[in-house]
């Protein structure tokens, strides 16, 4: 279970636990995994430091993506952030396991 912290506002954490509670249930319904990751996680694997800025993670999607600017808004940088995280998740467990 992943935590969220939100500093003045309860109602919003219960909306938020709702919200992420039924997309969990609608997904794992279909048949869908569910992956997730810490901030920490996703900075670790695409800067290579986990306690990096969001600036550094934006930069870095940038250039992984071989993109010609930084995406726009924030949450599209932090998305492909999490999915550049999960792909190289996958190719390391795939590494691994051919190892066995």
């Amino acid at each position: 279970m992943k935590s969220f912290f939100f500093n003045k506002n309860a109602k919003t954490v219960i909306t938020i636990g709702e919200a992420r509670g039924v997309a969990i249930l609608a997904a794992v319904n279909c048949g869908i995994q569910v992956f997730e990751y810490t901030p920490l996680q996703v900075k670790q694997s695409v800067v290579g430091y986990g306690r990096a800025e969001k600036k550094q993670v934006q930069n870095m999607v940038k250039a992984i993506l071989r993109l010609n600017e930084i995406p726009k808004p924030d949450d599209v940088a932090d998305a492909l952030a999490v999915a550049l995280c999960h792909s190289n998740s996958n190719i390391l467990n795939a590494k691994l396991g051919s190892l066995k």
